[in-house]
């Protein structure tokens, strides 16, 4: 399974460092491929590195304003001409989306996929990966639009918010039929 990841490209704490290497190592060892950002800083590369040490398979989807930071040793990278683009390219070339601690740039794609999918534009499973709490916020606020009207249909059609790594895993491989 390609496995779309979104995260940051930040040097970040041990308490999602550690989290996301052992989500990367599930996804190495379970034969996927990781699809993400092509960053080899921060986050992204400590998922990166579990995935490739662990047998996965990694496409990165760069930009060209971001080429100096893209991963040398990639199985595939591709560059885009924008960001626009590289979301386009990310969603089109994976089977499922994980979406993992980040900032302005992944929470623009995770509302961009989610968005998407509200309009069956894809069906592709989503997972909200919380490591330490860090979607709490989102989460409630998810839970209003969801209350109070503002979502065509229920939450958890959209999206499933998982604790940890191996329920994320779970999820997408019996949403994918892998299981």
């Amino acid at each position: 399974m390609n496995i779309c990841v979104f995260l940051s490209a930040a040097d970040l704490d041990e308490r999602y460092t550690r989290p996301a290497r052992e989500f990367a190592e599930l996804i190495g060892k379970g034969g996927h491929t990781l699809v993400w950002g092509g960053s080899d800083s921060g986050l992204m590369k400590v998922v990166a590195d579990g995935v490739q040490e662990a047998g996965g398979r990694l496409v990165g989807i760069s930009v060209d304003f971001l080429g100096a930071m893209a991963r040398p040793n990639a199985d595939e990278m591709v560059v885009a001409k924008d960001l626009a683009e590289r979301k386009a390219l990310l969603l089109a070339r994976s089977d499922a989306v994980v979406i993992m601690a980040g900032g302005l740039g992944t929470l623009d794609e995770a509302t961009e996929v989610l968005e998407l999918k509200k309009h069956a534009v894809h069906t592709k499973p989503v997972v909200l990966l919380n490591t330490a709490g860090f979607y709490d916020g989102l989460k409630q606020q998810f839970r209003r639009m969801e209350d109070e009207g503002f979502l065509p249909l229920p939450l958890g059609d959209l999206v499933f918010f998982a604790e940890d790594g191996v329920r994320a895993l779970a999820y997408l491989e019996e949403a994918a039929g892998v299981r």
